[in-house]
């Protein structure tokens, strides 16, 4: 199956260098850059492509070498050998990697939602938990976080927290966090010290340009309100929250982090956008039965896809069976092994396509 799809990037790369080169081409400015972006994004594969082909002539030639009389050339051939074939092994993986279609939501930045779920107050100190966990990593990688909206629970947690992750591959490194995770741990208002599980929803989304979404104004209603938490002077005295709510589909967001009325619905239309495109895509999904759900999950809020334990130090994803027994890392923000695993366990699930 490899080797028709290279066969086809091949031919494909000839007719992008021959366009290039034509007069007709270079009169029109706009045809010239898309060409030349997509000749420049498959040279890398071609390159892989031409040194896969040199390798595996090598290798003919090694195997050759070995079948003669030569006594010679046949220890030579023999201990060039194992080199060629775990060269010619690389070369084919790195190949089925360029294959794999990059993800057109990959590069975008992503708007996280996490919630309490069963569990009461504890769940939404577990919200605060791993709203600390994820901010911490997210500083560490280099990306940076805008708050869109919170609700703080009476004991110092969070009912829910929502907020924008900027940076380059933010929504393709962040994707696989969506689902339920669990949290077991003796609560702060257990006095008998019994282990309970409570849960957290979290859900993420690509933040969706304006034109992917068509929204009429007269499809909206837009509601202010006094913002409530931390804010200072104008907490409670000026109508600078925002609350949303698109008609046609029910759908509501809100945000009141920002003490400028226009800040605030500038975001919760980042929200409304991007959940929008999430239920015309979730529906597109669902219409067709026949599709294969991904090994490392589906990305479905109710799928269960990790628990913390406290007690025993320990962290399990259960998409891809990785145990971490460095809860206190992790809870404090070391999540690369987690982000690895997870691009790694995709990356192969997506190889599979391609044999």
């Amino acid at each position: 199956m490899l080797e028709p799809k290279i066969q086809q990037a091949e031919k494909r790369y000839q007719e992008l260098s021959d366009r290039l080169v034509h007069p007709d081409t270079f009169s029109n400015s706009g045809e010239f850059q898309k060409i030349a972006k997509e000749h420049a994004d498959l040279e890398t594969l071609v390159q892989k492509i031409r040194e896969f082909r040199k390798c595996n002539l090598e290798l003919a030639e090694t195997r050759s070498f070995m079948e003669g009389n030569d006594p010679e050339m046949k220890s030579l051939a023999q201990s060039d050998l194992p080199e060629l074939e775990k060269r010619l092994e690389l070369l084919e993986k790195e190949i089925k990697m360029l294959l794999v279609p990059p993800d057109p939501n990959g590069q975008k930045n992503a708007i996280m939602e996490i919630r309490a779920g069963t569990g009461g107050d504890e769940a939404g100190l577990f919200v605060a938990d791993l709203f600390r966990m994820y901010s911490r990593y997210i500083e560490k990688i280099g990306m940076k976080i805008e708050l869109i909206d919170s609700s703080p629970s009476e004991i110092g947690g969070l009912k829910e927290i929502i907020f924008l992750i900027v940076g380059k591959n933010a929504y393709g490194k962040f994707r696989f966090e969506s689902g339920t995770h669990r949290v077991q741990r003796v609560p702060r208002t257990e006095a008998s010290g019994r282990v309970h599980t409570s849960a957290a929803t979290v859900a993420v989304l690509p933040e969706v340009d304006e034109v992917e979404v068509q929204i009429k104004d007269s499809d909206l209603r837009i509601d202010t309100f006094c913002s409530s938490g931390a804010g200072g002077q104008s907490v409670n005295t000026t109508y600078s929250a925002v609350r949303i709510t698109h008609l046609p589909t029910g759908l509501v967001v809100q945000c009141q982090d920002e003490r400028s009325q226009l800040k605030n619905k500038a975001r919760a239309m980042k929200v409304l956008y991007a959940r929008l495109k999430e239920k015309v895509d979730q529906e597109a999904r669902d219409s067709v039965s026949a599709t294969r759900k991904d090994q490392i999950g589906s990305g479905d809020r109710s799928e269960k896809i990790r628990t913390y334990n406290f007690p025993q130090n320990r962290v399990t994803d259960h998409r891809i069976g990785l145990t971490l027994y460095q809860l206190d890392k992790v809870i404090d923000g070391d999540l690369g092994e987690f982000m690895s695993a997870l691009a790694f366990a995709r990356q192969e699930e997506l190889l599979k396509d391609l044999e």
